[in-house]
């Protein structure tokens, strides 16, 4: 029996179009997470790249259940001492709330050169409206 490994032609990508909307933070980073990866593909292989792009729209309307807001920081430091910087999830959310989707879905994939190309297929919008009109996504149902 070999084993199958999926040639770049018959992989086919498509465009999926996920509204943020009222959806919980960690369960739409793993259906994200999932579509990146290719994993709800019966031609999924786990050394290559089969996922599809993802579009998020209305990245800012994320929710999270319990006391979230206040209690989950977000870690970075600069490298230099004393450059340790701490924001709050509610913080983040104001400021740049494309990034808390992406922070979320990077913790999701694998950390090595796979995961960064996979990681590339995602973008993430504050609004409704994204300039991928042309790729003509499908709205994907959870």
């Amino acid at each position: 029996m070999k084993t199958f490994v999926p040639k770049k032609d018959d992989i086919e990508r498509r465009w999926w179009l996920v509204n943020a909307e009222g959806r919980v933070l960690g369960r739409l980073a793993t259906e994200v997470a999932i579509l990146l990866r290719g994993k709800n593909k019966p031609e999924f292989s786990p050394s290559c790249d089969t996922g599809d792009f993802v579009i998020v729209i209305n990245a800012e309307k994320i929710t999270t259940t319990g006391r979230k807001t206040e209690q989950k920081v977000y870690y970075s430091h600069s490298q230099y001492p004393g450059g340790l910087k701490s924001e709050t999830l509610k913080g983040l959310l104001a400021d740049k709330p494309e990034e808390v989707i992406r922070h979320a879905v990077r913790g999701m994939i694998p950390k090595n050169k796979l995961g960064r190309q996979v990681f590339k297929k995602l973008k993430v919008y504050r609004g409704p409206n994204h300039p991928h009109d042309a790729q003509r996504p499908r709205e994907y149902q959870f």
